[in-house]
């Protein structure tokens, strides 16, 4: 078992690798990948499929539009839960004009639960700030170097303080959250629809997850279900970087898999990092009383 440690300048990337029938691919090593940053080669330490228990962020609307999806939502996110890793630890914000910590990081699955179930939907769609509020949380807080978000939303944003921009450059810190998302966004305008799909793609396509989107309420627990396995079936790339992180500024990053047994592949992961973040982020607010 390859053991994560941190050392200078070092690259942990999580990495899912699909071949052309869109079946994961599982039997790789550290000879099958390629890695480029800012399109310098890299060296590699190591590649290996782990299921490492991952610590992560469960943001929902909690808009007054999400007011008859919040009880399926809630109850397709506690499934998505069970079929996870049980060493996974995660909290709960449910997210309106600002974010709401209901339930902090817990592998308790009863209290996560507990945490979605205090919603009350209402108001406006923060989804910028909450991601990187929660971000933040993720880093202050997280035990597990494997870090997720996953969004859950029924709208663009149109609340935060931050734009989108502001809120990918927070997540793409070195150790930055892969980001899934769930749109569910079958009975909005065409206008607020397309920008909604836009932000949850590029926000997922940015650090190395993926966009699911429902065509009906009931498409949210089959996805669900693939969100876990998603999260699941990845690689630890793990690579020294040939620029020092005291120079600052985004790293590009590209990542291929050779295997001539499994023909073309793709490898999905974070596009980029900042080696260092210090933005200043609107906090994320203690449950509600």
């Amino acid at each position: 078992m390859y053991v994560l440690h941190a050392n200078v300048d070092e690259v942990l990337l999580n990495c899912a690798v699909i071949d052309a029938k869109g079946q994961p691919v599982l039997d790789l090593s550290r000879e099958n990948f390629r890695v480029w940053e800012d399109g310098v080669p890299q060296t590699l330490n190591a590649a290996q499929h782990l299921d490492l228990p991952v610590s992560m962020g469960i943001l929902i609307d909690d808009s007054g539009s999400m007011r008859d999806k919040r009880a399926t939502v809630n109850a397709a996110t506690y499934r998505l839960l069970n079929v996870s890793n049980p060493e996974d630890e995660a909290f709960v914000v449910n997210f309106s004009d600002r974010p709401y910590l209901d339930q902090g990081l817990t592998t308790d699955r009863v209290a996560l639960d507990r945490g979605m179930s205090r919603s009350d939907p209402a108001g406006t769609t923060a989804l910028y700030d909450a991601i990187a509020a929660s971000a933040d949380e993720l880093a202050k807080h997280g035990k597990n170097r494997k870090q997720v978000l996953l969004i859950i939303t029924d709208g663009a944003d149109n609340a935060s303080r931050l734009n989108l921009e502001e809120a990918i450059h927070r997540v793409q810190g070195l150790a930055g959250p892969v980001v899934y998302s769930i749109g569910l966004l079958f009975d909005n305008e065409p206008g607020e629809s397309q920008q909604a799909r836009n932000d949850l793609e590029r926000l997922s396509q940015e650090t190395g997850g993926v966009a699911y989107f429902a065509r009906s309420l009931g498409d949210v627990y089959s996805i669900a279900a693939e969100v876990a396995t998603a999260i699941r079936e990845q690689y630890v790339v793990d690579y020294q970087s040939s620029k020092p992180f005291t120079r600052g500024g985004y790293r590009s990053v590209r990542v291929e898999a050779i295997s001539p047994r499994h023909g073309s592949m793709l490898v999905r992961t974070k596009r980029g990092y900042y080696p260092k973040t210090g933005e200043d982020t609107p906090p994320v607010q203690n449950a509600r009383q």
